[in-house]
């Protein structure tokens, strides 16, 4: 895999990780696995429905109450 940030910012973070006396390579993966193991931001749909009460209407409605027109 091959990826690609400016010169710049790459020197910069060489620096930061010298000084946790690690390598960029290390601090990339160490990066790279917590990303991954992320959970996701957005519950899906699934997840929020389970995580919901059910409503009560207070009561039942007969057939007729239900398709009663007014």
């Amino acid at each position: 895999m091959t990826l690609s940030a400016e010169a710049e910012l790459i020197d910069q973070a060489r620096l930061v990780a010298r000084e946790r006396n690690t390598t960029l390579n290390d601090a990339f993966r160490e990066w790279l696995e917590l990303y991954g193991s992320r959970t996701p931001a957005k519950p899906t749909i699934r997840e929020f429905l389970a995580a919901g009460e059910p409503i009560q209407s207070g009561r039942h409605f007969s057939r007729e109450e239900a398709n009663e027109r007014r």
